[in-house]
């Protein structure tokens, strides 16, 4: 699925979504927030994160996050994202 994000800055950006079922928490790719220049926050509690195949992530410890407007097939949501690496997407949407 494509949805459109908004940033806090107000840019709206169109990105490649995969519903993860198994993702406890909705993710974007660090490479989205470093590409796209969005700006994140620090977590006020650090945690780890494990793949889908419960290996621990290349990043291990997510520490950052940003919140975002998620816009698809005109259902809008108010998301906070955590950042980590992942592939072939830019965000997937957990059942958080």
């Amino acid at each position: 699925m494509h949805p459109t994000i908004q940033t806090k800055d107000r840019r709206k950006l169109k990105v490649k979504a995969l519903i993860n079922s198994e993702c406890m928490n909705t993710t974007i790719a660090r490479i989205t927030i470093e590409e796209k220049g969005i700006l994140t926050k620090s977590l006020p509690k650090l945690f780890n994160m494990y793949n889908s195949d419960k290996s621990k992530n290349r990043e291990k410890t997510i520490r950052e996050f940003v919140s975002l407007e998620i816009n698809l097939n005109e259902h809008i949501e108010q998301i906070d994202a955590v950042v980590s690496e992942i592939k072939k997407m830019n965000l997937f949407l957990g059942h958080d």
